[in-house]
């Protein structure tokens, strides 16, 4: 599923922010907290619908790993939507960017479909799998990720699986 969505870049314009993802625990909350793992996230936004996503767990929000995210998931030359995070002031070197500082309540108007697809994916991570651990979080975002990238051809997903999984090299377990 990850490397069959690592093929395709997304195109026009681009809503892209950070989250964190894990359990609750005591102490610092936010940014720096124990158990959390960072993620990038980018979203096309095609008027009023969401258009495909890309999501890649990362060490650090910083501007090394948002200039490989963007390298890797963005076609150059795109208009990227963002909040003023200044570690996302890298994106502006290869692609159209605007940052804004917004406001808590106002944020949903600036970057809606981001947001919406970090919530469907708590949902997902919560719902079907009732938690997970940080070693395999990417291949759970990699499997959310395809299915919400088809999510308006759910009914060819089985077939399109098997299809993959006949043609696909093995994976090597480390």
């Amino acid at each position: 599923m990850g490397h069959r969505d690592s093929l395709y870049q997304l195109s026009g314009t681009i809503e892209l922010d950070d989250a964190l993802v894990g359990g609750r625990q005591k102490g610092k909350r936010g940014r720096g907290a124990a158990g959390k793992k960072n993620v990038l996230i980018a979203c096309e936004s095609k008027d009023k619908k969401a258009g495909f996503i890309a999501m890649a767990v990362v060490d650090s929000i910083c501007h090394f790993s948002v200039n490989e995210f963007v390298k890797k998931h963005l076609k150059q030359g795109q208009q990227v939507h963002s909040d003023a995070l200044p570690a996302l002031n890298i994106i502006g070197q290869t692609e159209n960017y605007e940052a804004r500082v917004t406001p808590g309540y106002l944020v949903d108007e600036w970057l809606p479909w981001v947001h919406i697809a970090i919530g469907n994916l708590r949902t997902f991570l919560l719902g079907t799998f009732h938690g997970v651990t940080g070693k395999y979080l990417q291949e759970y975002f990699d499997e959310f990720c395809y299915r919400f990238n088809r999510r308006f051809i759910e009914k060819q997903i089985p077939n399109r699986l098997l299809n993959l999984a006949i043609i696909h090299l093995p994976v090597k377990s480390t």
